[in-house]
């Protein structure tokens, strides 16, 4: 099994300490209607990502995808100056950032875009993206378009071994993702349900852990959310269930504010803070490693095809 970087595929050992779920070149500004949403000065984002460097990371999964600003070839160039792994994603976010082109696509239409990125590259850069995401509903429900994108989503995932990464509003309709990929016969350890650091509901984010799905507590550092203290607790509790082989970190940054030359927790923030606050509660550096190479090296590797 190899893993699609911006810069070529690799050895899943390669991989090193990942973040599983990041923006580094992003626009949702023509939608929120906010500056702050437009995350794109590569200089003060490489600076940043310096910082990551520095505590040990090695990988980043950069899950912008088409409708959020995504620029491939800006990924390239960051990984080739900074020294890292870049994964670059195919897919669409979800109502209402789906590109106006798309938003009349059937699932067909979505899968047969999706599949024609992965093997051939993104919008004629070459570039291959490595995983489909981030794949969205919205709060509390799918709309009829993010239906479609779902089922093409799950289509190029079948046909091309590539793992299906999700957004979950505020952590909602992770169930409900979870049963359409059962319906739909995807393999769940082809599958990461994303922000379940978001969702406040322990039982549920167990339920989605007991399908066989990977869970990203993604969202850390986002402390107007919810605070780092309750993430820690409901991970901890995630591991006291036995659930260490299939949870991912990450923080998810999408704002200029999130960056730590604008005051924000910046992409360092779980190597920074929130790991050495699991080791003082008492994680072995073992299950560490897990959470931070072990699992997204076998999460991020391309399956055999279905």
């Amino acid at each position: 099994m190899l893993i699609q970087t911006v810069k070529g595929l690799i050895e899943p050992d390669e991989l090193g300490i990942c973040a599983c779920h990041e923006h580094l070149y992003v626009d949702l500004s023509h939608i929120k209607n906010d500056k702050d949403c437009c995350l794109q000065e590569e200089k003060l984002v490489a600076e940043d990502l310096e910082q990551f460097k520095v505590l040990g990371g090695r990988t980043v999964i950069e899950v912008t995808n088409d409708g959020m600003g995504r620029n491939p070839e800006i990924l390239k160039q960051l990984s080739t100056t900074l020294d890292l792994h870049i994964v670059a994603s195919t897919g669409c976010y979800k109502d209402p950032f789906i590109p106006e082109d798309k938003q009349q696509w059937t699932r067909d239409q979505f899968a047969e875009w999706m599949v024609d990125e992965i093997c051939y590259g993104i919008a004629g850069t070459g570039i291959k993206p490595g995983v489909i995401g981030e794949i969205g509903s919205s709060f509390n429900e799918f709309k009829p378009i993010e239906t479609e994108l779902f089922h093409g989503a799950i289509e190029a995932a079948r046909q091309t071994g590539l793992t299906l990464s999700t957004h979950t509003t505020l952590g909602t309709c992770a169930a409900e993702q979870i049963d359409l990929f059962i319906t739909e016969a995807l393999p769940l350890h082809q599958v990461i349900i994303g922000h379940q650091d978001l969702n406040q509901d322990n039982g549920v984010v167990l339920d989605v852990l007991k399908s066989g799905a990977y869970v990203a507590l993604d969202t850390i550092g986002k402390e107007n959310y919810r605070s780092d203290q309750d993430r820690l607790n409901a991970l901890l509790l995630f591991l006291e269930e036995g659930y260490e082989d299939q949870l991912l970190l990450s923080s998810d940054l999408t704002r200029k504010s999130h960056l730590r030359s604008s005051g924000g927790h910046g992409y360092d923030v779980v190597l920074r803070s929130f790991v050495p606050a699991l080791k003082k509660q008492g994680v072995t550096e073992a299950v560490i490693e897990k959470l931070l190479k072990e699992n997204p090296k076998k999460a991020f590797s391309i399956k055999e095809r279905g």
